[in-house]
C-alpha cells in the first residue's frame, strides 16, 4: 500500500488530515497580535452589557415558575449565565494574555448580537416565526457566507423544530402567528 492509503483501506490522503491542514493553514493566515488586558476588560464589558440586556428583555415576557415556565425563563436564565461569567472575566481577564487584537472580523460577533436583540425586540411585535427567519438567514448566509440553498433549508427547518418544541414540546406560549 502507499503511504496516502488510510487506515480503512480506501486510496487517497486522510481527509481529517486534509482538514486539520487547511484549518491550521487558515489559522495562520489570520493570526492577529496579541491584544492584552485592555481587550480582555473590552470583551468583558460588551459581554456584561449583552447579559444586561438579555436580563431585561426576559423579564418583560415573563418568567412565571419552573412548573409552568414563562417564555421570558430560560432567556433569563441563559442571560444570569451570560452576566456572572462577564463579572468574572472582568475581574481575573486583566491578568491573562490570551485576547486578540480586534480585526475587521471582530464585527462580525456584534452584528450578531445586533440581531439577536433585534429579534427580542420584534417577536412580541411580530410573533416568534418571522423574526427568528430572519435571524437564521442572516446569520447564516451573511455571517457564516452558507448558500442560499442551505440558507433557507436550514432557516425553514430549525424555525419548525423550536416552533413546535417551544409551543408543543414545552408548552411554552411565545408569541406566534401560526395557530395550528
Amino acid at each position: 500500500m502507499s503511504d496516502e492509503r488510510t487506515a480503512t483501506g480506501r486510496g487517497g490522503p486522510d481527509i481529517l488530515d486534509e482538514i486539520e491542514a487547511e484549518v491550521a493553514e487558515t489559522l495562520a493566515e489570520e493570526e492577529l497580535p496579541p491584544g492584552g488586558p485592555a481587550y480582555q476588560t473590552v470583551g468583558a464589558l460588551v459581554a456584561l452589557a449583552v447579559g444586561i440586556g438579555g436580563l431585561v428583555l426576559a423579564l418583560d415576557y415573563g418568567l412565571d415558575n419552573l412548573r409552568r415556565p414563562g417564555p421570558g425563563l430560560w432567556p433569563f436564565v441563559i442571560s444570569v449565565l451570560i452576566t456572572v461569567l462577564s463579572v468574572v472575566l472582568l475581574i481575573t481577564g486583566r491578568k491573562l494574555e490570551d485576547s486578540v487584537s480586534f480585526s475587521r472580523a471582530s464585527v462580525l460577533p456584534a452584528i450578531g448580537v445586533l440581531t439577536f436583540i433585534a429579534l427580542g425586540v420584534m417577536m412580541p411585535l411580530t410573533g416568534f416565526e418571522i423574526p427568528s427567519l430572519i435571524l437564521c438567514v442572516v446569520w447564516l448566509r451573511f455571517l457564516g457566507g452558507e448558500t442560499w440553498r442551505s440558507t433557507i433549508t436550514i432557516s425553514v427547518a430549525t424555525v419548525a423544530v423550536f416552533y413546535f418544541l417551544f409551543l408543543y414540546g414545552l408548552s411554552i406560549p411565545l408569541p406566534h402567528l401560526l395557530n395550528f
